[in-house]
């Protein structure tokens, strides 16, 4: 049990850290700022570098989901907003896009 919990904890932290990094971008792209900006769920998907697919909590009932592609670490590891969806809700699955 206490396995589970570190875990879980570690998805959190992971979580917080993936919002934390690109909410400026996020903002910029969207041309708006967001009070609320909590990351809920997310994928992966392996490129040449990464795709994070993200649902973020953005206040109220609004979600937003977000592709963020991060280049190789040899390549710099920088990370770069692809898309917004917005419109969606909490129990909306991320799916690929």
């Amino acid at each position: 049990m206490e396995e589970r919990k570190r875990g879980e904890q570690h998805q959190r932290e992971a979580m917080d850290r993936q919002g934390e990094e690109v909410k400026s971008q996020v903002e910029d792209k969207a041309g708006k700022t967001f009070d609320v900006f909590v990351v809920k769920a997310y994928k992966t998907q392996l490129v040449s570098g990464t795709n994070h697919y993200l649902k973020i909590h953005v206040g109220g009932i609004d979600y937003i989901h977000v592709k963020v592609y991060e280049k190789l670490p040899c390549h710099g590891s920088t990370k770069e907003i692809l898309s917004i969806q917005n419109n969606k809700s909490e129990d909306e699955e991320i799916n690929y896009f």
